[in-house]
């Protein structure tokens, strides 16, 4: 009854969990209510706003309009520094003296929750809302804190503090038209100290109380909130002003905190600014160098579908002035951007500095002559490198660092030109002095791997205050599968026959080749694939996202950790990858399987972006690819160009770079075969060398580097057929193990004298064996986990003849653990009967007492010495797992002893035979307890898995620390030579007790002599078999038919 009873309590306390988490998401999501009984306290503080309105317009959908129009998310707030600050903060999160960290942010965030048409007035609607405001420095800032709950909250690098407002929304025809949200709000405020030098004297503690902060009721904050009727570009600002409308001399008081925030997704712009436009675009297109390079770019009818896809919270890249001949000081500046310390610090080479594109407006259409025309409007954001990336995607105000910006495109050029706004814009426009044009190309070449690029000018040429800013965005295959891909990309390869030297230089005539040649296959052309369909699928294989460590493996105090990205930009003419719609595809083969072409024909072109990133490589982050790959021996031989453009004050002393490019890089990519990954490590390899002189400043040592093991495609497949294959051993194995047991049984029923003699204990160890798989859900006899090195797939997880040879493996292991118990019983009952024909001798039935102490401590000597070679390699082995562990889904991590114990499992269940070889010594046998093919049979079933491991690949992924249940290769045992020495031991153990049973323990004391010296003691009586039956019947009366009775129940048995 207990089990069902806690059956029940589980479930109810489930129950409860469920309900409870319901009822908590409905009442959060009413406890937004507003009753409006301040409303009359409301007109009070808002008279001068009730005075300036207007009468308002009928809106059908006013509820939603506002709802959506007149909130905004991360704002910006700034409050004068005075006596009454309105919020503490604690910026302990960052150690002193610290040159990593960036400056605290004010955000606010704003939101009306409600309007109330019931009580609507001909110039004002009463409305609800909820402002929450903080300072914070990572990303952490809590925009769900819009559930209407009044609250402070602060910890180390954040403060936050949200207020509950109510109050009236007007419409006022001030500044062209305006909407206006006044409201009063009530929360609960940090208290401050009467010490006006130490206001937050409670933070600045050694241990403040975060939990439970000193705090004060107030209901006397007045927010007012300024949102233009129509966005346009001077008029985008969205302005407030909160203060307290208590006295100075009321602790509750603070200084005034003015809002600033822009217009967000949902807000309706006007595009109106065409005066100002023409002040950079006109005449149209602007005469950038960009459109006289060679680049190519889009002109199609898309062109908002694809700068939308391209902008939407992507990052562009600053390029380095590398062209400018200036000063320091005007080559090193931002564009038309203030720059602050953190960029400034970049010394110009703007490392990190980021360009966000923010509330983008595209509206395209169709001019005459099927030009079409697109009209744009956005907001260029920098970003510093130590600003929260994530925080910076979503930040809306307006400041020195942004630049709002509208313009045109036309497909007849396919520029966009965009006259640009520093920070706050006022109505005649008089800080949009920037021109800004961006471009989508579609032609790509190693010297052009940008989907988007852009460059800010100064409209005042003769005067110019900085030189004109690039910036760019890097393609991504992922990228080109949206409506970009409708225009037909392309690459241009220009280093084939550089790459053909290098191919030339590397691959040199050999045997061996010839051998690989023949031999081995690697990633090639699919032969019933269409042939672009093949070569998106080759590209998928070429591609490495996989970690990576140096060639040869160092040995320093700590090892350096490389995250090793290449991805693949074309293969032969395909740019990107094919997705097939099923309507017009390729229906022949590739050319590659027609016999009249060369090998020399079969190299395929590639091109590829490289990136390594770690520690070792800050200043060696990203190559452009391009050259050849043979799929004969799976190599790539790629000429590497390297962005030096950070460099821009040695630039001038290199004459053979290419735009800004180091373009003298030899790269040789080698990827494993997809034939004998079992046999061979599945590890790429990668060469990074440079051809310039060493006393060049442009040059670097090479790198070499291995990677982590490599998966293709198809080797998912594979995975699965492997892991049936091991299922089908897994039965052959396992029924092996059940014939020899049953074998081992019927040995016994026709020789009860010897099963005394078999050791309890040597059944106890198998027994274990078989009930651990049972309990833990372990892999049954094979040591390594076949499947675990790899992320878990949908279609190994659901594999029908997986599960089918999963559940038949159980069965078997269970069959055998029943008959392993079953085998104990018989030598259990065989003692016992021993015991019953001769109870004044106890000291001649076989006891397994010695057997165990005996056991046990030849295991506790062997787990102590394994402990103490162990503790010698620590060092080495925890460098390795803290900077090379990628543990899997399903990993479970066990560290120092723990992981060693489980291993030793393992090697107590190989040594089975090790209690019957010492029983056999303890009872000096004269018999054959165990049967030949028991003995043969069950230690082949043992060995196995260790045959199996050393005919096999290497460890799949040497840095997987979790590869194996009881086996660790990265351990001190169960490696390559434990695969050898364990099963020597075991067959030497076989040895030794076919030894035992055949010859008495006299015979074996003979032979075990050295000299005069006996090894083993003499013969003792205290094991002497009791007389058989037979004698028995003939001195004791009576005496048959209990035999009689014994071997019915025997047989019955």
């Amino acid at each position: 009854m207990k089990i069902p009873s806690f059956a029940v309590i589980i479930c109810a306390v489930y129950s409860l969990l469920v309900f409870g988490y319901a009822v908590s998401d409905l009442l959060e999501a009413d406890t937004i209510t507003y009753d409006y009984e301040r409303i009359d306290e409301v007109k009070k503080e808002c008279a001068s706003v009730l005075s300036s309105a207007s009468a308002l317009r009928p809106e059908f959908d006013i509820v939603y309009s506002l709802k959506e129009e007149l909130s905004f998310v991360d704002g910006d707030w700034r409050q004068e520094v005075g006596k009454a600050p309105i919020m503490p903060f604690d910026n302990r999160d960052v150690r002193k003296n610290s040159f990593d960290a960036s400056n605290p942010l004010n955000l606010v965030s704003f939101s009306v929750k409600d309007v109330d048409l019931a009580h609507r007035s001909r110039k004002y609607l009463s409305v609800g809302g909820f402002l929450i405001m903080g300072i914070t420095r990572d990303a952490s800032f809590e925009r769900s804190g819009f559930d209407g709950k009044p609250r402070f909250q602060i910890w180390p690098g954040n403060s936050q503090l949200s207020i509950s407002f109510e109050g009236i929304y007007t419409e006022s025809k001030k500044n062209g038209g305006e909407r206006v949200l006044c409201l009063l709000g009530s929360t609960i405020l940090p208290s401050r100290e009467p010490n006006p030098m130490d206001p937050w004297e409670w933070v600045n503690v050694s241990i403040p109380r975060y939990d439970q902060p000193p705090l004060m009721q107030d209901d006397q904050i007045l927010l007012i909130l300024h949102f233009p009727r129509t966005f346009t570009l001077t008029n985008r600002v969205i302005r407030g002003e909160m203060r307290s409308l208590n006295p100075k001399s009321n602790p509750k008081y603070f200084d005034e905190v003015q809002i600033l925030s822009q217009l967000g997704k949902s807000t309706k712009y006007e595009f109106g600014s065409g005066k100002i436009v023409s002040k950079a675009c006109d005449p149209y297109p602007f005469q950038d160098s960009l459109l006289n390079g060679g680049i190519n770019v889009y002109k199609g009818s898309r062109f908002c579908e694809i700068l939308e896809e391209v902008t939407r919270y992507q990052a562009f890249t600053v390029v380095p002035n590398w062209r400018c001949n200036g000063t320091d000081e005007f080559c090193c500046k931002l564009g038309p951007y203030t720059s602050g310390d953190e960029i400034k610090a970049t010394d110009g080479d703007f490392k990190d500095v980021k360009i966000y594109v923010q509330n983008l407006k595209c509206e395209q259409k169709i001019a005459q002559e099927n030009v079409s025309f697109a009209r744009v409007s956005a907001v260029f954001r920098a970003v510093s490198p130590l600003e929260n990336q994530y925080t910076a995607v979503t930040r809306s105000g307006a400041s020195n660092m942004t630049v709002a910006a509208e313009g045109v495109w036309k497909s007849s050029s396919g520029q966009l030109c965009m006259v640009g706004c520093i920070g706050l814009v006022d109505d005649e426009g008089s800080v949009c002095n920037h021109r800004i044009c961006l471009y989508i190309p579609i032609s790509f070449s190693i010297k052009q791997r940008s989907i988007a690029l852009g460059r800010f000018f100064s409209i005042n040429k003769n005067n110019a205050s900085y030189f004109p800013l690039s910036f760019e965005k890097l393609v991504q295959p992922r990228e080109l599968w949206n409506h970009f891909i409708a225009s037909h990309p392309y690459y241009s390869y220009s280093k084939i026959d550089d790459a053909g030297a290098i191919l030339e230089k590397n691959e040199p005539f050999s045997f061996g080749t010839v051998i690989k040649k023949s031999l081995l296959q690697y990633p090639k052309l699919e032969d019933t694939e269409a042939f672009l369909v093949s070569l998106s699928l080759l590209s998928e294989d070429l591609t490495l996202q996989v970690s990576g460590v140096p060639d040869p493996f160092p040995t320093p105090k700590r090892l350096p950790r490389t995250v090793v990205q290449l991805e693949i930009l074309s293969v032969g003419p395909l740019f990107g990858r094919y997705w097939s719609n099923g309507s017009l595809a390729e229906e022949e083969n590739p050319y590659h399987t027609k016999a009249e072409y060369t090998e020399k024909q079969l190299l395929l072109n590639v091109s590829a972006q490289l990136t390594l990133t770690g520690k070792a490589y800050n200043n060696f982050s990203a190559l452009s690819l391009e050259g050849l790959y043979d799929p004969h021996v799976g190599k790539m031989y790629l000429v590497g160009c390297r962005d030096v453009r950070a460099s821009w004050k040695i630039l001038f002393e290199s004459m053979d770079l290419e735009a800004g490019m180091d373009c003298l890089v030899e790269v040789v990519i080698s990827y494993p075969s997809t034939t004998a990954r079992w046999l061979v490590n599945p590890t790429a390899s990668i060469s990074i060398s440079s051809k310039r002189n060493e006393d060049d400043p442009l040059h670097f040592g090479t790198i070499k580097l291995q990677t982590s093991p490599h998966m293709y495609r198809k080797q998912w497949e594979d995975v699965l057929s492997h892991r049936a294959v091991e299922g089908i051993i897994r039965i052959l194995t396992l029924s092996l193990a059940i014939a020899c047991i049953l074998s081992q049984m019927f040995y016994i029923k026709h020789n009860l004298d010897s099963a005394p003699y078999i050791s309890l204990v040597m059944l106890g160890i198998q027994a274990l064996g078989y009930s651990l798989p049972l309990i833990t859900g372990a892999e049954a006899l094979f040591k390594r986990k076949a499947s675990e090195s790899y992320e878990p797939s949908y279609a190994l997880e659901n594999n029908q003849w997986f599960h089918i040879t999963d559940y038949a493996v159980k069965l078997l292991v269970m069959v055998s653990f029943i008959l392993t118990l079953r085998l104990c019983q018989k030598v259990w009952k065989s003692r016992i009967r021993l015991l019953t024909r001769a109870p004044l001798e106890l000291h001649r039935v076989p006891s397994d007492r010695r057997v165990l102490l005996t056991t046990i401590t030849i295991h506790v000597i062997g787990y102590v010495i394994v402990l103490i070679i162990h503790s010698l390699n620590t060092s080495q082995r925890s460098l390795l797992e803290k900077t090379h562990l990628i543990s899997t889904r399903n990993s479970h991590v066990l560290q120092g002893w723990e992981t060693l114990l489980e291993e030793y499992v393992g090697l107590v269940q190989d040594f089975f035979l090790l209690p019957q070889f010492i029983g056999n010594f303890v009872w000096q046998i004269d018999c054959r307890p165990l049967r030949k093919l028991y003995i043969i049979g069950i230690t082949t079933v043992r060995l196995f898995p260790h045959i199996y491991d050393y005919i096999r690949a290497p460890a799949r992924n040497p840095y997987f620390a979790e590869d194996f249940e009881f086996a660790n290769q990265n351990f001190d045992f169960y490696t390559k030579y434990g695969d050898i020495a364990i099963p020597v031991a075991e067959i030497i153990l076989v040895i030794a007790i076919y030894i035992q049973q055949s010859w008495n323990y006299e015979k074996l004391r003979q032979a075990l002599a050295v000299g005069h010296c006996k090894l083993l003691p003499l013969g003792s009586r205290m094991y002497e078999r009791i007389p058989s039956q037979s004698v028995e019947a003939e001195l004791v009366c009576g005496v048959h038919g209990n035999i009689a009775q014994d071997k019915e129940r025997d047989d019955a048995e």
